[in-house]
């Protein structure tokens, strides 16, 4: 797993009791593909990430790490 999350799509997944290999047909991308998505080792490109929040119904900033600290 890569030092910084950048993206929540597990979070999400696990959410929305979905797995990784149902967003993967969806997407018609290998579930090697997903689970790098989901440890954060690679990430999806802007557009995936469009696809991906319409198909579990949430905003696309939803699938991302805030940037910003909590004060």
């Amino acid at each position: 797993m890569s030092e910084k999350a950048i993206n929540r799509i597990k979070v999400i997944l696990a959410e929305k009791r979905l797995t990784n290999k149902w967003l993967a047909a969806q997407l018609r991308k290998t579930e090697s593909t997903v689970s790098r998505w989901c440890t954060n080792e690679k990430q999806p490109t802007i557009e995936t990430f469009i696809e991906i929040a319409n198909m579990l119904d949430v905003d696309v900033k939803d699938l991302l790490v805030s940037t910003k600290t909590k004060e």
